[in-house]
């Protein structure tokens, strides 16, 4: 069975090949008149100045973020805010029982007052043991301790001060306060937790998420290419802010274009790679902390550079070729020099000149009729897009066999 499957194929394979040298040798007889040259279309060469990219992929960082801690040890009673909810800074968040704080405020209000009463004795005493000493009514030695207790009750008053500022401040630690404005997330600790005994507690955390810093990385092999090229004068560095565009997940494009900020001068040496980093305006909230996206970034521009789709050009072990289109219709295979790739095309730096025209498509009936010559018509890149789950390659054979079609009546 499976022999006359194999044979029946040889059959049909061999009735197509027939027809098809039937038809070429019917054109070339029929009527006498000449086979007409194959169509091909051809895109025009325009010269131009090219942006060298590169997609560097990278996870999304708040531009600030600050953990909300406990800055003093005791019971937490309340939490002042909604989780994930913005908040301002300076804004209260949680509430620390303060009771153990107060007292000893209240106690070192105390001592100042004490201090303070002791001054005042002392500086009686001083001025009533001054005209003593000089009439020598009293010792020397006297009026000295006198003055030593007038300087001990003065820095009295200072210490005494200085406990009522830390007092104050404990107290005021006991409301945990938002250290910067930002978006919140959930309380990490709940009512009736003891926090800070041993450790600063973190409570929660802000970010500021208007702004997103991406940090990427490239290839030191890549970054120093594109250094010597920029160094022999085949490409340019760019001038002014450079703009990056950023693609999602789902490889749409953010709506807005980032900045990007530097990049780091040292490759890492465990990993071979050099830090970039790009800053993201992101005011409605669409990207998250701790995405993934892919960055575009711009690193170098190429003059009097050609764009070519990637399908017109032939690679070989030795050299790249395009099929150019001569004025008067031959075919001339042409070497080029790629620079590298940029999406789907290949950037030509040399072999082709100003109004050349590259075949695109069409070469396969030129190889089959073995046509010198051929027609030529402006090339149109495909607009539709293969089914989702079907191979590109299955949503384009029925074109290809059309159009192939077309052309030989």
């Amino acid at each position: 069975m499976r022999t006359d499957q194999k044979t029946n194929k040889w059959r049909i394979s061999a009735v197509v090949l027939a027809s098809a040298l039937a038809m070429a040798a019917c054109g070339k007889k029929d009527g006498g008149h000449a086979q007409k040259p194959p169509m091909v279309s051809v895109m025009t060469v325009k010269p131009t100045t090219v942006t060298v990219e590169s997609e560097l992929t990278g996870r999304l960082k708040p531009i600030r973020e600050s953990e909300v801690r406990a800055r003093v040890a005791g019971v937490l009673l309340k939490r002042l805010f909604v989780e994930g909810s913005y908040v301002k800074e300076g804004q209260p968040l949680f509430q620390i029982d303060n009771a153990p704080y107060v007292a000893s405020l209240q106690s070192a209000q105390a001592s100042l007052a004490t201090a303070r009463a002791n001054a005042a004795k002392a500086d009686a005493d001083v001025m009533r043991y001054r005209p003593l000493v000089a009439a020598d009514a009293i010792s020397k030695q006297e009026f000295d301790q006198a003055i030593a207790q007038q300087r001990l009750a003065r820095a009295q008053i200072q210490s005494a001060q200085a406990a009522i500022r830390s007092a104050q401040i404990n107290v005021g630690y006991a409301y945990v306060r938002a250290p910067i404005s930002g978006r919140i997330g959930k309380a990490l600790v709940t009512e009736g937790a003891l926090v800070g005994q041993n450790e600063v507690t973190q409570l929660a955390l802000i970010q500021q998420t208007h702004t997103l810093y991406v940090d990427l990385t490239q290839t030191a092999a890549q970054a120093m290419k594109i250094r010597q090229a920029i160094a022999t004068g085949k490409m340019k560095t760019l001038d002014g802010a450079i703009e990056v565009a950023i693609k999602l997940d789902d490889g749409s494009d953010y709506p807005q274009k980032g900045r990007l900020l530097f990049t780091d001068m040292t490759v890492d040496e465990g990993t071979g790679e050099v830090k970039v980093r790009a800053e993201i305006p992101n005011d409605n909230d669409m990207l998250l902390p701790g995405q993934f996206v892919r960055v575009e970034i711009p690193q170098a521009e190429i003059q009097n550079a050609v764009l070519i789709p990637m399908e017109a050009v032939t690679r070989g072990a030795s050299s790249d070729t395009v099929t150019v289109v001569k004025a008067d219709g031959s075919l001339e295979v042409r070497k080029v020099t790629i620079a590298q790739q940029q999406g789907n095309n290949w950037i030509i730096t040399d072999g082709l000149r100003t109004g050349d025209k590259v075949a695109m498509d069409g070469l396969a009936l030129v190889q089959l009729t073995g046509a010198k010559k051929v027609q030529t018509r402006p090339w149109q890149p495909a607009k539709a897009t293969a089914p989702t789950g079907a191979p590109a390659s299955a949503a384009s054979a029925p074109k290809a066999a059309a159009a192939s079609a077309s052309q030989g009546k």
